[in-house]
């Protein structure tokens, strides 16, 4: 009978064989787990940051920081606060998470400061994770009113090199404190934070500087007696564009005033200077009482021609003078939308007519005049295609929206009246809008 032989090397047993497989297979299922929730994190903070970049406001870039924050590492709780100018405390507080009786018992104790813990974070702005708030050496308790946090993970948030500010997050919702990959996570987030504040603000500074262009460009109304009349621009909400937009009044002799409304195709520095020079042409021509506006315009169509490169233009030129115990409004449109009038009582209509070519298409083609009469204690109104236009909507649908906002507000002041229409247009709001509305005397 075989026996075995001495020195040879011993078989494992099968239990302990399984019971090593089996612990192997654990510890890569666990790597494996690991690996995906870290692949989960990554894609969730890469979601995050793309998520922020598209914001265009700053406030809802300071929001979404918050609420992607909470969302990446289970927090109950998120805030944000700016700090002041000095950098010594929080002039600014975004919280997020709250209930409505929290967030009003947090209103009537008033937002935090940058006290305790919070201030800790503030004069040390390295990350800070806290298991227990209360033992913490800075805490100072929490104020009547405010949610009792426990665990805390705060980190500063920076902008070209200086603490813009803390975002704090509190309470993850399995109840376990929070861990190195959430601070981890939260680090990454709060750099790309710190980048889209960054250029929010840019964006904002060349949006405010292109309106104050856009604005340095358009008249100030004269004194229009006795008309009554006012104007207001609104640029459109794409940040950085210039617009073409314009309006202008100027009163003739006896008693007769011209009124533009215009629009230059494009959204560019090229748009916002052949507006001006457009309207300063424009400016030159209309003394000359003798011809109808549509021969006006047919001039300054070929002078633009003759001496710009200008972009294709629509306009309305009007011309309102005293007959009778009211007013007979001459009119020309060089492919611009019609002008809206208001007559008492509160009855709007438009002025739909013959419409000629933009300026720039062709300076030969002849263009119609139109003439109606306009009783007194009514109003004009002369606008762009900025006001109404939304692809959403078919255009008709949109000017009679208008024409029923312009009914409703009709017995307003007259600054009021544009204000009202511009705070309540039926656009979409993707182009620049100018009003300019003229109300002629009451007998």
């Amino acid at each position: 009978m075989a026996g075995h032989e001495e020195g040879s090397p011993r078989q494992p047993h099968l239990p302990d064989l399984n019971v090593r497989l089996r612990a192997e297979v654990g510890r890569i299922d666990e790597q494996l787990r690991a690996l995906l929730d870290a692949m989960d994190r990554l894609q969730g903070l890469l979601d995050a940051v793309v998520a922020i970049s598209r914001e265009v406001e700053l406030s809802a870039v300071l929001h979404r920081i918050v609420s992607t924050a909470m969302d990446l590492v289970g927090a109950r709780y998120g805030a944000l606060g700016v700090l002041s100018e000095s950098g010594e405390h929080l002039e600014q507080f975004i919280p997020l998470g709250l209930s409505e009786q929290e967030r009003t018992d947090l209103a009537e104790t008033g937002m935090p400061r940058g006290l305790g813990v919070l201030g800790h974070l503030i004069h040390h702005p390295e990350p800070l994770r806290v298991d227990d708030i209360s033992a913490h050496p800075s805490s100072s308790g929490f104020p009547a009113g405010h949610p009792h946090l426990r665990t805390l993970l705060g980190v500063a948030i920076s902008v070209r090199g200086e603490i813009y500010g803390d975002l704090y997050l509190s309470e993850r919702s399995d109840g376990r404190p929070f861990d190195v990959h959430d601070e981890n996570v939260v680090i990454a987030l709060a750099s790309a934070a710190g980048i889209a504040i960054d250029n929010v603000r840019l964006f904002e500074r060349v949006r405010v500087g292109a309106e104050q262009f856009q604005r340095l460009l358009l008249p100030s109304l004269p004194d229009l007696r006795p008309f009554s009349a006012a104007a207001i621009y609104r640029p459109a909400t794409e940040p950085s564009q210039l617009g073409g937009d314009w309006y202008d009044a100027v009163l003739l002799p006896d008693h007769v005033v011209a009124i533009v409304i215009g629009d230059v195709i494009g959204h560019d520095l090229h748009a916002a200077a052949s507006m001006a020079s457009t309207r300063n042409m424009l400016r030159a021509l209309l003394f000359d009482r003798l011809n109808p506006p549509g021969a006006v315009l047919s001039q300054l169509d070929r002078t633009l021609q003759a001496v710009t490169s200008n972009p294709v233009t629509t306009i309305t030129l009007a011309r309102l003078e005293p007959e009778g115990p009211g007013w007979r409004l001459h009119w020309s449109t060089a492919g611009h939308v019609p002008p809206l009038v208001i007559s008492p009582p509160h009855r709007a209509e438009y002025l739909f007519a013959e419409p000629g070519l933009p300026l720039g298409v062709d300076p030969d083609q002849p263009r119609p005049d139109h003439s109606r009469y306009v009783p007194p204690d009514s109003t004009v109104v002369f606008f762009t295609d900025g006001l109404i236009e939304d692809p959403a909507r078919p255009i008709d649908e949109s000017l009679d929206r208008l024409a029923g906002l312009a009914a409703t507000y009709s017995s307003l002041p007259l600054d009021d009246f544009v204000q009202a229409l511009a705070d309540h247009h039926p656009s979409d709001g993707h182009d620049d809008m100018a009003i300019l509305a003229l109300r002629t005397p009451h007998v």
